[in-house]
């Protein structure tokens, strides 16, 4: 991947700012995206040398802002090799309590910020037979209860990936599908409540999960040689198995999981 143009969304922390440090490690050209333009400038030291990382300020909910995030890319270094579909958000509440702004933002952020980039960046990555790559979840496999905006938005992401694959399956297209399992990132402490606002904590013991930067690490691998499909841990891949030969007990084991969370909404 060295003198590759990569393009990371959702880079100012967890598994995006890994994963634009570890492509920059390999000698990649990184474009680091996020909403805050002063966190990524902090943090562009750690990914790469000044002449190897550009910053972007992107609301990937935004088609315009996603546009120019490619325009700043193609002018900059005039091809686009890897776009690293990760920016996203979580949530965590019963559907019966929730207000329906909050899957809004989910989709909008999760799926729509996703087909925003691809969008943008597909012409680019048909000419150079690049790598169209879409971070999801376990939960965009099999369901996950109090996250139902996640779930979804996850499933659509697979879905619009899955169906791009296919389109250009003779064009030299890469489309990779990276379900991360439980993986320690901020993401729970900005997960949404039913009624909008940050839980402001993770219900999860984070120092016990897989760190972003081993999933960074698996999602360059997987980049590198040019996967479809990677699902990592090994309760992950438990759980997308039993999913597909037996629901129904899946969905009373991921009942039980999740009720024994700490303050879980089912309690």
């Amino acid at each position: 991947m060295e003198g590759k143009v990569v393009i990371v969304t959702g880079a100012s922390s967890g598994i995006g700012l890994a994963t634009a440090r570890c492509f920059g490690a390999k000698g990649s050209k990184v474009v680091m995206a996020a909403r805050s333009l002063d966190r990524l400038q902090e943090l562009a030291a750690t990914v790469a040398d000044p002449e190897h990382v550009l910053c972007v300020q992107c609301d990937v909910t935004r088609e315009e802002d996603c546009r120019n995030l490619v325009a700043q890319t193609i002018a900059r270094w005039g091809r686009i090799d890897v776009l690293v579909n990760n920016a996203g958000i979580s949530m965590r509440a019963m559907f019966k309590d929730l207000d329906l702004k909050v899957l809004h933002s989910l989709m909008d952020v999760n799926f729509w910020g996703t087909v925003n980039c691809s969008k943008a960046a597909l012409p680019y990555l048909l000419e150079s037979k690049g790598s169209l790559v879409g971070v999801i979840s376990i939960a965009g496999y099999s369901a996950l209860p109090a996250r139902t905006g996640y779930s979804a938005s996850k499933y659509a992401v697979r879905g619009f990936l899955d169906t791009i694959r296919i389109e250009h399956l003779k064009d030299g297209l890469n489309v990779l599908v990276f379900a991360p399992g439980y993986t320690a990132s901020n993401v729970r402490n900005a997960a949404l409540t039913a009624n909008g606002s940050p839980q402001g904590e993770t219900p999860l013991d984070e120092g016990k999960l897989m760190s972003a930067e081993a999933c960074a690490e698996k999602l360059y691998k997987a980049v590198l040689h040019r996967r479809s499909q990677v699902t990592l841990t090994a309760l992950g891949r438990l759980t997308v198995l039993f999913h597909r030969l037996f629901p129904r007990l899946t969905d009373r084991m991921t009942y039980r999981f999740i009720a024994r969370e700490a303050g879980s909404p089912f309690k």
